[in-house]
């Protein structure tokens, strides 16, 4: 709960849920607002990469062939609000194929997930999405 945002763990708990508020319109200027310039991304079982180009990158290849949605968004932030984390529902659809991935026919995926935050300045500073990327590929190719 936010009272008035002037405890630095609901100013870091009000930049996530401004963060997640963007990601489900599909805002990446919005998202990457949210960003320090020097952002490291821990992407799910993948690379790290830095910075916002890279990581506004990222949501433009992700959003090619996946439409996602982040409900029931729980956040936790600590005291000082240098760190933060959030869990919620994806709800997704997979609208073109990736590759490696199984053909792409519109396919629905469920999907309880998190995120760890590091915030330094008013931004997030660290991100690390986590989530079963072999039960989303098992939903993906089950519907098929």
């Amino acid at each position: 709960m936010i009272i008035d945002g002037a405890r630095a763990a609901d100013r870091t708990s009000a930049l996530i849920l401004r963060y997640c508020t963007a990601f489900n319109r599909a805002d990446w200027d919005g998202v990457v607002d949210c960003l320090a310039e020097d952002v490291v991304h821990d992407i799910n079982q993948g690379a790290r990469e830095t910075g916002r180009a890279a990581f506004r990158a990222f949501l433009e290849r992700s959003g090619r062939s996946y439409r996602e949605e982040l409900r029931d968004i729980v956040v936790m932030s600590i005291d000082d609000g240098t760190r933060a984390a959030a869990e919620f529902t994806v709800h997704g659809t997979y609208h073109a194929t990736e590759s490696g991935m199984p053909m792409a026919r519109g396919q629905r995926y469920t999907l309880p997930a998190g995120a760890f935050f590091g915030i330094h300045q008013g931004k997030i500073a660290r991100v690390a999405h986590c989530y079963n990327l072999h039960e989303r590929t098992a939903q993906i190719t089950r519907a098929l």
